[in-house]
């Protein structure tokens, strides 16, 4: 019900983010997606290109007047990095392209870890770069931009999304024994995400060392969406289920290796005794059903339904590919010779703003299944409809 796509290359003109399915009457303003688009690039350990962009969304369609129209939504943010590419990847072919000569910039040395080498076999290029112009994470941008919209409407409908940092580069982070809601505020307050200052310390020196080493460090955020109801996603076939949604989501941001929900791959280490969440009744929590759950080990998830406790999601982030003390590789345009892999500019770690985009992916999953469940034309329709469902589950128990 919910559909976006993005455009754009990480070197390009702009990047376009185009959303489908938002109902009318959200409140919208461009300085909403401009908001979640800084975030996205704070951080202890980012690269120069962070202090180069400076992201703005231009709202090109779907809202009128500060709301949405319930059209489709279309964004374009502007690489303002395009001036010094343009040359090199303008779209239009130059006279030296025809005699079959390389453009400037171009990448043959391609880098473990990154799409490079796959991507040019796959699609038959001899130039990397046609290959991680799209790769780059800069595409998550538009990423983030739909996300911001889809928030807006979670936010109308009584749902928070959060995330902090809980792990970097071999260092744990200490999960505070009361979390602070919202938690973005605190958490946007770190340089590096964390609600964990003694461990923050320790992330930033060991940053630090690996800067200058020409190492890259990847690491755990914890993303946790508060105010669902108990009812979204399905139990009846494996594409409805809402944990599948969620992590597939999750494993499409670029360099994510693994995704958890509550325990996880804890759960597989311990007896159920200590893995399931113990059910007693408790008036006045209509989004459980009026029940609450002695624990949250599921993080907020049963059988692909939420179960109105708090979502709670881990994100695990390899390090960054591109290194600047590059490891071997091959270089294809010299038939496969033993070569040092290209050093394109990059960041020591990212993992702060991963967090950002995985909020953004939640977001994008959750408002879906909130319009899946509650569906309407409008905010007010799909607000009825969720305060219909709530009175109804509340008058079961309790």
């Amino acid at each position: 019900m919910l559909r976006f796509t993005t455009a754009g290359e990480s070197h390009g003109q702009a990047l376009v983010s185009i959303l489908e399915g938002m109902p009318a009457g959200v409140p919208l303003l461009a300085a909403d997606v401009d908001a979640e688009l800084a975030r996205r690039q704070q951080g202890y350990g980012r690269g120069r290109r962070m202090q180069i962009e400076r992201d703005a969304a231009e709202l090109l369609s779907g809202v009128r007047a500060g709301e949405t129209l319930g059209s489709p939504i279309a964004m374009l943010i502007r690489n303002r990095d395009w001036t010094t590419w343009q040359e090199i990847m303008d779209p239009a072919p130059h006279d030296a392209d025809a005699e079959g000569a390389p453009r400037k910039r171009a990448l043959t040395r391609v880098r473990p870890g990154h799409a490079d080498l796959a991507g040019i076999l796959k699609y038959d290029r001899d130039d990397a770069r046609d290959i991680l112009e799209r790769a780059s994470a800069r595409e998550t941008t538009a990423r983030v931009a739909a996300g911001a919209v889809a928030r807006k409407l979670l936010s109308e409908l009584g749902v928070t999304i959060g995330s902090h940092l809980v792990h970097l580069g071999g260092i744990d982070a200490r999960r505070p024994d009361a979390m602070p809601w919202p938690i973005n505020p605190v958490a946007d307050a770190s340089p590096l995400r964390t609600l964990d200052p003694e461990a923050e310390a320790r992330m930033v020196t060991r940053i630090d060392a690996a800067k200058r080493a020409g190492d890259t460090l990847g690491g755990v955020c914890e993303v946790v969406a508060d105010g669902l109801p108990v009812g979204l996603g399905s139990h009846v076939s494996w594409d409805r289920k809402l944990d599948g949604r969620l992590g597939a989501a999750m494993m499409s941001i670029p360099a994510v290796k693994g995704v958890e929900i509550g325990l996880g791959f804890g759960t597989a280490r311990v007896p159920g005794s200590e893995v399931h969440d113990e059910i007693a009744l408790e008036p006045g929590r209509p989004l459980t059903g009026n029940v609450r759950r002695a624990t949250n080990r599921a993080g907020g998830l049963e059988g692909g339904i939420t179960t109105g406790e708090p979502l709670v999601i881990r994100v695990a982030m390899k390090p960054i590919s591109t290194l600047m003390r590059p490891l071997e590789t091959i270089d294809v345009a010299a038939g496969g010779s033993p070569a040092k892999a290209a050093a394109e500019r990059s960041d020591v770690t990212a993992v702060p703003a991963m967090g950002v985009i995985a909020e953004a992916m939640a977001a994008l999953v959750l408002a879906d299944a909130m319009l899946e469940k509650f569906g309407g034309d409008s905010l007010t329709e799909i607000q009825r409809n969720l305060h219909g469902y709530l009175s109804h589950v509340s008058s079961r128990l309790g």
